[in-house]
């Protein structure tokens, strides 16, 4: 009231019980000091609903310019409410901070508004009469329990859309908060099919992004940091987050190989397969996790590499695979197949693909040098279809 009073504006109250001015008069015992006094009417509207004030003197423009101070006539839309306050869409130049609907700051840099409606010790110490220049430190605690508890998909995407720019450096202050951005990927993993892969890894696999595509994943860039911090994780469902390593798995383990039998092999391609179980025995036998070894019509992409996968120890199957296409080069199907048994020996996997290229070549120009050395092989002694491998489905 007395700050109404000294910018010349008039006001009165009114409700069913009383009708209330403002009026000044000297204080009592204190000629000289005027003091502001209530003064208090009955009213003679006993049937009015409600409290009514009237401010004579006061601009449109004051009134719009107090308004703006509340959330509620902001125009600013309410995208989620948690259980600490409010995630706004910001409007407006800046982010606001609203505590309980009174705005007490701004932020240039913020993707979103907030609305606190738990207050916590430094707010509460932060907050003066007059609710402005609040400083962030009371509350950023705040800010991030409610980005923390929030769990639309709307609210992920916002701070989603943001972490491409993070390696620029012109991404919004919310996503320097590394467990925000983590928040984000387990909302939105858990609501849709996203893949979350660093631009590097991008720019090193562009065939795993088609497939991505293809299967109708949307790709998410992310930091580099962020990377190993949802590296083997799990959203709030308990599913594991599809990133690079986990989307490889995926991959490999919904692949449908083609098995092609030993009797519908050409007559060349059935010489090589014959060889087979010499190469086992140069390996040093059969391992006895190996199931089967099959050969395929088909084969997984190899996302790691330029080159054609042409075989693959398959761990949900304990079995490896060969592609068709090597089965009527000794050379190659004999170090594919060594290559192969390696990694169901070790559990490893490919560490160098230029290593293990060359790798694959060594070993397979060796057994076929022994091989065509043989001049007889004996088959009384390693008899194809008696050997403990022979299994195809």
């Amino acid at each position: 009231m007395a700050t109404f009073d000294r910018k010349s504006v008039t006001v009165t109250a009114k409700s069913k019980h009383n009708r209330i001015t403002i009026t000044k008069s000297a204080k009592q015992d204190f000629e000289d000091i005027v003091t502001l006094h209530a003064l208090i009417e009955d009213s003679a509207e006993v049937d009015f609903v409600g409290t009514e004030f009237e401010l004579v003197g006061v601009r449109d423009d004051d009134i719009q310019a107090a308004k703006e101070l509340f959330l509620k006539f902001s125009g600013e839309r309410v995208i989620e409410s948690t259980k600490y306050g409010e995630v706004i869409e910001r409007i407006q130049g800046v982010g606001n901070i609203y505590i309980n609907g009174v705005k007490v700051a701004e932020e240039e840099n913020f993707l979103c508004s907030y609305n606190i409606t738990v207050l916590t010790a430094p707010i509460k110490k932060a907050l003066n009469r007059e609710r402005t220049n609040v400083g962030r430190s009371a509350y950023t605690d705040s800010v991030k329990k409610i980005l923390l508890s929030s769990t639309r998909k709307e609210v992920a995407e916002i701070l989603a859309a943001d972490l491409p720019k993070i390696n620029l450096g012109t991404a919004h202050d919310e996503l320097t908060w590394i467990d925000v951005q983590e928040h984000a990927i387990k909302i939105l993993n858990q609501q849709g099919k996203y893949l979350f892969i660093t631009a590097y890894e991008a720019m090193q696999h562009p065939d795993m992004l088609d497939q991505a595509r293809n299967s109708g994943h949307e790709i998410i860039t992310i930091p580099e940091n962020l990377k190993y911090k949802i590296q083997d994780t799990k959203d709030f469902a308990g599913n594991p987050i599809i990133d690079f390593r986990q989307f490889i798995e995926n991959y490999n383990e919904s692949f449908e190989f083609i098995f092609i039998a030993p009797e519908m092999l050409s007559d060349k391609e059935k010489s090589v397969y014959e060889h087979t179980a010499r190469i086992l025995d140069l390996f040093g036998g059969i391992l006895y996790k190996v199931k089967s070894i099959n050969i395929s019509s088909t084969m997984r992409n190899d996302f790691f590499g330029d080159v054609e996968t042409l075989g693959c120890w398959d761990g949900q199957s304990i079995s490896i695979v060969i592609s068709r296409k090597v089965s009527t080069s000794i050379s190659q199907y004999s170090g594919t197949l060594i290559h192969e048994l390696i990694h169901a020996k070790t559990g490893q996997p490919d560490v160098s693909r230029e290593f293990e290229i060359s790798l694959t070549d060594q070993i397979g120009d060796l057994c076929s040098n022994v091989l065509l050395s043989t001049h007889v092989i004996d088959k009384v002694t390693h008899p194809v279809n008696s050997h403990p491998w022979y299994k195809f489905w």
